[in-house]
């Protein structure tokens, strides 16, 4: 468990989660790092811990290149357990070690998660020497929690960017000049729609504050470190921070007995004659999390459910809540299904999809039993006929 060096005298040693599937509901198929930064200058520090179960891994890397006792200053930009689960075992490691976090929410949200320890809070622009480096505090409420904070080292210029520019990705790679970079952007676009994307106005003012720091380096809490290709994570950030959409359409569906998955192929015939870009996901095969990632730009979405028991399917009833949950986006929607006797599904959808502030593209689709040739052919036309009316 060694130490890996970053930049003259600073280190990354925080851990990899291999194995981590789930992250709140989040499917994080390529497992997770948690990233802790030490400092080596006149006063040693260290950015963030880990998550708890992996404190030895941490300390174990720490040791390969200074004895923990001597960390002299411990910055927790986000109290959130995957950042600072082992701030007790570091203190225990590091007893004379200060602990910075933002003033009031910071101070608060740790002493709730681990006592008082002796906090020190920090407001916007405060400043610790810690020697020949400077660190400068900027906070970045709801990005995502309210005591969210990053930090900026000068003369190195490098960003400690907490939860902004993550990835969920374990590698042994850290940086963007190392690792699989399509990969890299991938997961990136993935963290942002799972986590940062409720929160696209206080992104924005992130952004801002952010762009008055003369940046060199960005190293997030999660996933590899950004060197090279920063202006493109930067205006990755920007166009999902505003919202904006590309020429796509989201179809998600479950089916029983194919017949609202023909539905949802009709609406794919539509799309693809329109010249726009549909992307079907069926929920029983599909997770919420991959399909967010393309919700999130997308400016159509459509989703079908068969009627179960007067009810949607729970898999589509699941995935309504989750979108609701982190869409800031307003898109065009169509609500369909198919039914029986009862047929209560799409208006269920339907109403769903308008309190997640989409707007209907045309009233809900209910065709009973199975859908004939015919009324697929006419479903495929509404839509290109809904589709073109918006043009």
């Amino acid at each position: 468990m060694q130490a890996i060096k970053l930049a003259e005298n600073i280190y990354w040693v925080g851990a990899i989660d291999w194995n981590l599937r789930n992250f709140h509901g989040y499917e994080t198929e390529k497992g997770s790092t948690y990233n802790a930064y030490l400092i080596l200058d006149e006063k040693v520090t260290l950015i963030d811990t880990v998550k708890e179960g992996f404190g030895d891994e941490m300390l174990a890397r720490i040791r390969s290149v200074i004895d923990p006792a001597k960390i002299d200053i411990v910055v927790s930009n986000h109290a959130e357990p995957d950042h600072s689960g082992c701030l007790r075992l570091l203190k225990a490691a590091a007893p004379h070690a200060q602990i910075y976090t933002a003033a009031g929410a910071g101070v608060k949200d740790l002493t709730a998660y681990y006592g008082d320890l002796g906090y020190t809070g920090v407001k916007a622009g405060e400043t610790l020497s810690l020697g020949k480096r400077t660190l400068t505090f900027v906070p970045t409420p709801m990005v995502h929690w309210p005591d969210n904070m990053v930090s900026f080292l000068t003369p190195d210029n490098i960003l400690f960017s907490n939860d902004a520019f993550g990835q969920h990705y374990a590698s042994d790679e850290r940086k963007d000049t190392e690792c699989d970079l399509p990969e890299a952007f991938i997961q990136a676009r993935k963290y942002y729609a799972n986590i940062v994307q409720p929160y696209g106005m206080q992104t924005g003012k992130a952004l801002a504050a952010v762009a008055a720091l003369p940046v060199a380096a960005i190293f997030p809490s999660h996933g590899i470190c950004w060197t090279e290709h920063i202006p493109e994570i930067l205006a990755l950030y920007r166009s999902w921070a505003a919202g904006e959409y590309d020429d796509t359409a989201v179809i998600v569906y479950d089916t029983m007995w194919h017949s609202t998955e023909a539905m949802a192929h009709a609406i794919e015939s539509a799309f693809l004659s329109c010249g726009k870009k549909p992307r079907l996901y069926n929920l029983h095969y599909c997770h919420n999390s991959d399909i967010i990632a393309d919700a999130m730009t997308a400016r159509y979405i459509a989703v079908g459910s068969p009627t179960l028991n007067n009810n949607m399917m729970p898999s589509v009833a699941s995935f309504l809540t989750y979108f609701k949950g982190l869409t800031g986006n307003k898109k065009l929607s169509i609500a369909f299904g198919s039914y029986g006797w009862g047929g209560q599904s799409p208006e269920q959808v339907e109403k769903l999809l308008a309190e997640c502030k989409c707007e209907p593209l045309l009233p809900a689709v209910r065709i009973a039993y199975k859908p004939t040739e015919e009324q697929l052919a006419a479903l495929t036309e509404s839509v290109k006929n809904a589709i073109a009316a918006q043009q």
